[in-house]
This record gives structure tokens, C-alpha cells and sequence, in this order.
């Protein structure tokens, strides 16, 4: 059996649609529902059975899955970038998360899991995942931290040896509806682009970057899933890897790649940033793919207007899931 946990989520349900197509159903799917609509992501998907997160924990230190369990995509966190229960985060996204490793660890079972690109913070250091640079990021916000402390935790205990852990740079695509204000642009944007040929993007507030050229590794939760189904079917290679497309792009290119999958000319309006994120947002990030090429990864990812062409034409029109 092979667990997902945060299973109904947007990447994770999208991994086991993965999952489903390279020929594996014995999934146990593990997420907390909630009062949200994340249970369609379910919708279609094949898997053998679902538990709340909490009661799986319990069951996993119970000894309840010893010899059933063969490997572990932990994929179930708190993405919530402007959380600001610090406890909570420490709790469910690395207490939990040290747990389930210690549980792979004891039984020898291998363990994928999602760290995150607000590890870099504010690109100073770069955005290379080579392990000895790692250890010297400083994240911008506590969501950041929470994934740069499991990190961390893996290198103290020279666990990068043992598991593979993913370093998502900005994931967009099908199923990421039931996200609120997580969900990607593109997403926010389709509405009134669709309905009034407009979007709205954050004004900048460097003199190195221009309205909406603040540039990020937007990568497509198809190439994402590709790039963890190659790790997964190859489970011998380890470590930390950032999976983002190498290519950073500007806003102003997802709102062009937007109105050209819609086929209108639409209008770019810059809006005020929050306060609250201006010391917190990261102007520019781009994957360095040196070490994911290094182990014979050799996916070639979409272009962003491929992508968007993707997203609006096959699922946001027509309102389907992945």
C-alpha cells in the first residue's frame, strides 16, 4: 500500500491521478476534509481507503500499517503562506511531518516529501538546493520556515541519504479550487478576465522591478507530477530537489498567456500590495535545475503559455478536475 498524505489536496490528488495511470490503486488517501469542496478532487481518482489525518497518526504509531504500508508521498500541510498560528505550523507541518519520518525510518519504508521554494526567502543566497547552502536560508515567512525546519531536521540526521523531498516553486493547474487565497493567479484572474477582459497584478515597490515584472518559476502541476512519478518509480535516488521549471517568468506574462488562451486583448490595472506582505514577497524565483539533472531527470516542461493554454482550455472553461 502507498500513502498520500494531504491525498485531496491539489498536488496530492493530482499525484494520484499520477499514481492511477502508472498502474497503482492500492492508495490509502490521507487529508482532512473539512467543510470545503476538496472532496471532488477525489472524484474519478482509484484508491483503497481514506482517514483523517489525525486518526492515521494515531493508527501509524498504534502499529496498526507495520507491514502494509511499502512507501509514504507526504504531501499533506499547511500551504497557508500568510498563517500566522506559528505553533500550529510547527505542529502540523513539522512535528507531523518528523513523525511520519521516524515512522518510515524505523521500518525501512521510503518516504517523499513536499518542502517548498519560500524556503529561499528572498532569493539572496540564490536558489540553488545544493545541501550545503541550504542550511544558511533565511524563509520571509512562518509557512517558509515550518518547511525549512523539516529540511533541516532531514540534513541534521542525514536523511537526504534515505528520502526525496520536493522543493515546489509556484504550482498552478486543475484542482487547486477549494485553496481560497492560495490558489494561483491564474485562477483568481480567470473570472473578470473572462467576463470583462481584465486582471489585476500587485504594483512593484523596487526600482528594479516594473509593475508586474516581478518575475516567478511558475511550473504546472502536470510537469510537477511528472517530475515526482520519476523520483517515485526510482526510489534508490534521494535527496532534495527543487522542482520548478528553471525559467522564471514575469506577471505580466501569465496576464498575457491568460488573455491569449481566452483569444482577447485584455487590460493589465496594478493594484496596492497589502502592507502586510510588502516585507514579505518574493520579487523573483527560479529554479536551478543543476541537481535534478544531475540524477538523470531529463522532463521537459511546458511553456507557460502552453500551460495556461492547458489550464483555461481544458479545466477552467469547462469547469472539470484533473
Amino acid at each position: 500500500m502507498i500513502v498520500v498524505t494531504g491525498g485531496a489536496g491539489f498536488i496530492g490528488s493530482c499525484f494520484v491521478w499520477k499514481l492511477n495511470q502508472l498502474g497503482f490503486d492500492d492508495i490509502l488517501i490521507v487529508d482532512h476534509l473539512g467543510h470545503d469542496e476538496k472532496w471532488k478532487n477525489l472524484l474519478g481518482k482509484r484508491f483503497a481507503d481514506y482517514l483523517d489525518k489525525d486518526e492515521f497518526i494515531e493508527r501509524l504509531e498504534a502499529g496498526a500499517f507495520d507491514a502494509a504500508i511499502k512507501g509514504i508521498v507526504h504531501l499533506g500541510a499547511c500551504s497557508t503562506t500568510t498563517e500566522s498560528d506559528a505553533d500550529y505550523l510547527v505542529a502540523n507541518n513539522y512535528h507531523y511531518s518528523q513523525t511520519i519520518a521516524r515512522w518510515c525510518l524505523a521500518h525501512q519504508v521510503k518516504l517523499w516529501y513536499a518542502s517548498s521554494a519560500a524556503t529561499y526567502g528572498d532569493g539572496r543566497l540564490g536558489y540553488d538546493d545544493d545541501d550545503a547552502i541550504t542550511v544558511h536560508l533565511c524563509p520571509l515567512n512562518m509557512y517558509g520556515y515550518s518547511k525549512h525546519l523539516f529540511d533541516l531536521w532531514i540534513l541534521r540526521n542525514q536523511l537526504q541519504h534515505r528520502f526525496t523531498g520536493f522543493k515546489f516553486f509556484n504550482v498552478f493547474g486543475p484542482n487547486e479550487y477549494h485553496k481560497g487565497d492560495m490558489r494561483s493567479v491564474i485562477h483568481k484572474a480567470f473570472p473578470l478576465a473572462r467576463a470583462e477582459a481584465r486582471i489585476r497584478l500587485f504594483k512593484s515597490y523596487r526600482p528594479d522591478f516594473p509593475h508586474g515584472g516581478q518575475k516567478r518559476d511558475f511550473v504546472y502541476i502536470k510537469d510537477a507530477v511528472e517530475v515526482m512519478a520519476f523520483f517515485f518509480t526510482r526510489p534508490g535516488i534521494s535527496g532534495i530537489f527543487n522542482l520548478g521549471t528553471g525559467n522564471a517568468r514575469s506577471w505580466n506574462d501569465l496576464a498575457l498567456a491568460l488573455f491569449a488562451a481566452l483569444g482577447i486583448n485584455g487590460q493589465i490595472e496594478y493594484i496596492d500590495m497589502p502592507e502586510a506582505l510588502r516585507g514579505k514577497y518574493q520579487y523573483f524565483t527560479q529554479a536551478d535545475l543543476t541537481k535534478l539533472r544531475r540524477v538523470g531527470c531529463t522532463h521537459e516542461f511546458m511553456s507557460l503559455e502552453a500551460s495556461v493554454a492547458d489550464y483555461v482550455r481544458n479545466y477552467l472553461l469547462p469547469e472539470a478536475y484533473l
